[in-house]
């Protein structure tokens, strides 16, 4: 058996005995009724709405369920569906990617994250006083982030890559910890940001008994010296030019089109930056995965994945020196298990462990990462 394919000898996260099933009562699926009504997540009618359908699931499911996850990921949500007009709903103002027909970038995507943070606050809240004590079960939201790192020594990059962490990791981890947005939000957004009131901050501070991370990637941040522009929008708002390469070296790819730059220490910097910035919460890596392109790969590559089994063991590798070094993560999950629909990307993506056939019947074949994660998990 080769190096690369031999189980890593890393300390594994602990996992709970007899661990039940993690459930996300929400991953982009606003129903469309809501969006037709009220405009959805731009509406505070949603926070109502979305709390009488987790008092459903809570009520009909949490004697199997132990692990409630609010919302996966709320950044993509937000700067995808508000803010760039990539995903849904679509919504941008008209120089966006999206060229979309109706939106601002300017303010919807605050007013997304605004009522989406009140939405979960408020569903915590239901949780603990109603069913916890009960079903002995908890419940947390799954974040996303990259980590950034400054392009040079100089300052004004240092400071860029941690505008780049507030505007991406602290929108909506800050809140949760501290009652409020990260002071760089306040200071350069001003009234595009909404307030919340005293009561709503008394609620969101410390509403989650985990925190889900969602970690693919690594990018270099560069100051963009403030514009005077009229055209406010998220997508610049942080004033940082973001970059997978420094001094002609490049961070590897799995592929040239792909948004993942594989950095390996970014986990451990990020699970750390978590226990410094955020007081050590009980952390969960809820996405971590790398993806090669359907078109291009044939079945033979497909299936001997070496660059999927170097990425999660180096990735695990770091982790266990972030739980050295103190780090509260007490799990692991790949992304994904199967090769899925990849949302806007379709079926262009393949990021299992299992490879589907879409072309026979969506047949299943383990790929050699699935085999040796098989054997890492009896280590």
């Amino acid at each position: 058996m080769s190096r690369l394919c031999a189980p890593p000898r890393v300390s594994r996260p602990q996992v709970h005995q007899g661990l039940k099933p993690f459930v996300t009562l929400y991953h982009w699926d606003l129903p469309q009724a809501l969006e037709d009504k009220y405009l959805g997540f731009l509406s505070t009618l949603f926070i109502e709405d979305y709390v009488n359908y987790v008092d459903v699931c809570f009520k009909e499911f949490g004697d199997r369920v132990k692990h409630w996850v609010t919302f996966n990921e709320p950044i993509v949500f937000c700067s995808g569906g508000y803010a760039t007009g990539t995903t849904a709903p679509g919504r941008c103002s008209p120089w966006e990617a999206g060229k979309c027909s109706a939106g601002d970038s300017a303010t919807e995507p605050y007013i997304c994250a605004h009522n989406l943070l009140l939405a979960h606050g408020a569903a915590v809240k239901l949780y603990k006083e109603k069913y916890q004590g009960v079903q002995k079960g908890i419940i947390g939201i799954t974040q996303a982030s990259h980590w950034f790192i400054p392009h040079s020594s100089s300052k004004a990059d240092a400071t860029a890559a941690q505008r780049s962490m507030d505007f991406m990791y602290g929108w909506f981890q800050n809140p949760l910890t501290y009652g409020d947005y990260p002071r760089t939000m306040r200071n350069w957004l001003g009234n595009r940001l909404p307030k919340f009131t005293k009561e709503q901050s008394e609620v969101l501070i410390g509403s989650y008994d985990f925190i889900g991370i969602n970690y693919y990637s690594t990018y270099y941040a560069i100051n963009a010296p403030a514009s005077n522009s009229l055209r406010h929008s998220y997508s610049t708002d942080t004033r940082a030019n973001i970059t997978g390469e420094r001094n002609g070296i490049a961070l590897p790819k799995p592929f040239n089109t792909s948004f993942i730059n594989i950095y390996p220490p970014g986990i451990k910097e990020l699970t750390l930056y978590t226990k410094a910035i955020y007081k050590n919460p009980v952390m969960y890596i809820t996405e971590n995965g790398v993806h090669q392109l359907t078109s291009t790969t044939s079945l033979r590559d497909a299936l001997n994945d070496e660059i999927r089994i170097s990425y999660h063991r180096n990735h695990l590798i770091e982790l266990s020196k972030a739980i050295r070094d103190g780090a509260d993560v007490r799990g692991y999950y790949v992304w994904s298990f199967l090769d899925d629909f990849e949302w806007n990307f379709g079926f262009t993506r393949r990021m299992g462990l299992y490879y589907v056939d879409y072309n026979n019947n969506l047949a299943r074949r383990p790929k050699k990462s699935a085999i040796w994660f098989s054997m890492f998990m009896k280590i």
